[in-house]
């Protein structure tokens, strides 16, 4: 009895101590072998907020505990998680943090450049234009090659000093913001690039803008806002851009090249102020924006090729436009530009394409499909006679216009003037099916202009366009192979 006694203290300690030793060893392994995040989910969610805070659209809801991104020092870079797969971050480049101050008055262009610099080194870098100022820069230049993933994100507002008496002699009064030799640049941002153009629309050479409505002759240099050059895999979205001095964007010599979601606007009498015009480009989709301004909403030129247009607003302004084409004798070629589900109200014209007389190459492949006229004085109209001053003298050579489409065309025009006007020097072989456009006010006009004009309704139209000739003209027996490429 007396050994039990004794045993049972023994035996109870012995029991407390597997006990505790046991729990200790369940809490080990618990922490010992506790499952990492999944790649692409916790991990990618944080790194998804952080650039969240400077990013105008992020992907998922930043976490609540999720730190601010800071901005580096000149030179700095944002080190990476080491408990985290690595993956490159954005290494964002405040221009605040090179010396710009946001406030409008004061010239902010070198803590730009410098900010450029820097970011232009680094992957995955986003040059930040904060939402909390308005920086004023002159005309600048930011050329590559860059690293990687290069993001101009403008979340505040950005504009050129204000009207050519405020212009810097020495920079260059045809362009302000310049993006050259780029691979794989991304400008975006919930902000606003201002144009201050008001006092470059006024100068007396403007159109009609002389004494007693006269416009004069001699030098009127004014300056596109922005411009892509000789660039590459480039993206543009989600900005407001107002008031240019002249075009809004220009694209020169690229390729690849993605605009979506731009909110451009400029008064309907401000002189020479295209939305967007694509020079020299190849592989372009224009998505999802809207542009009212006092020249053509979208223009493209010549080398254009492979130009996708898809649910644009226009208006007021001169419509969509191919061309100018072939001035000064010059060979012009664009192909394959398809415009579908757009609308175009209250403009001078709604598609349009105009050639020079004198010139060579070739326009083909044109499809225009699903297009809403609301008010449109001029609705289709091709032009191989166009000329700017009337005192242009007739010649016999020109651009070759083949293989036009419209279909689905449907709206109101003004009955000032034809809704239909083909107007060409040697062979227009286009096509046009369920096109019914109506008069905004006043009775109906049905008598669409045509000259040298050959085509086929494939479906009755509204108006009738009886006067399109059958068969294929002799120019283009003569010349079976028109096409630049």
């Amino acid at each position: 009895m007396a050994a039990a006694r004794l045993g049972l203290p023994r035996l109870m300690l012995a029991m407390l101590v597997l006990a505790a030793l046991l729990g200790v060893g369940v809490d080990g392994r618990n922490h010992m072998h506790k499952k990492p995040p999944r790649a692409g989910v916790g991990s990618r969610h944080r790194a998804a907020a952080k650039v969240g805070t400077v990013a105008s659209s992020p992907a998922v809801p930043p976490d609540d505990d999720a730190a601010p991104l800071v901005a580096p020092p000149p030179g700095g870079i944002v080190p990476s998680d080491p408990a985290t797969p690595f993956r490159p971050e954005p290494c964002v480049f405040d221009v605040r943090a090179y010396g710009a101050t946001g406030e409008s008055t004061a010239d902010d262009t070198e803590a730009f450049r410098a900010a450029w610099r820097a970011a232009c080194a680094v992957e995955s870098a986003v040059l930040l234009v904060p939402s909390d100022g308005t920086f004023t820069i002159s005309t600048t230049t930011f050329s590559g090659p860059c690293k990687p993933g290069l993001v101009f994100q403008v979340d505040g507002v950005l504009m050129p000093p204000d009207g050519p008496d405020c212009w810097p002699p020495s920079d260059n009064r045809r362009q302000w913001l310049v993006f050259s030799g780029l691979d794989g640049l991304t400008l975006r941002g919930a902000g606003t690039i201002e144009g201050n153009g008001e006092e470059w629309w006024n100068l007396p050479c403007k159109p009609h803008r002389g004494p007693n409505g006269s416009t004069l002759h001699g030098p009127c240099d004014s300056p596109t806002l922005i411009r892509f050059f000789e660039s590459s895999n480039l993206v543009v979205r989600g900005l407001r851009v107002e008031n240019s001095p002249e075009f809004h964007f220009r694209f020169d010599g690229c390729s690849d090249v993605l605009v979506d979601g731009l909110f451009i606007r400029s008064p309907a009498n401000s002189p020479n102020t295209d939305g967007i015009h694509v020079e020299n480009t190849e592989r372009v989709g224009i998505y999802n924006s809207k542009i009212s301004n006092g020249d053509d909403c979208i223009s493209i030129g010549t080398g254009s090729y492979d130009v996708d247009i898809q649910n644009v607003t226009c208006g007021p302004g001169h419509g969509i436009s191919i061309g100018s084409l072939g001035v000064h004798n010059s060979q012009a070629c664009v192909a394959n530009v398809t415009v579908r589900n757009a609308v175009i109200r209250n403009s001078d014209n709604g598609l349009r394409i105009k050639t020079w007389q004198g010139g060579m190459g070739s326009v083909s492949g044109i499809a225009f499909d699903g297009v809403t006229m609301e008010n449109v004085r001029n609705c289709i109209i091709i032009d191989q006679y166009y000329c700017q001053d009337k005192r242009c003298m007739n010649q016999s050579t020109a651009v070759h216009v083949t293989d036009v489409s419209y279909a689905n065309v449907r709206g109101s025009y003004d009955v000032r003037s034809a809704p239909i006007h083909f107007a060409c020097s040697h062979t227009v072989p286009c096509t046009m099916a369920e096109v019914e456009l109506l008069p905004f006010s006043g009775e109906l006009v049905d008598d669409p202009y045509c000259w040298s004009a050959y085509g086929a309704q494939q479906t009755p139209t509204i108006p009738p366009v009886s006067c399109l000739q059958d068969g294929v003209p002799e120019a283009l027996l003569d010349n079976p192979d028109l096409k630049c490429r």
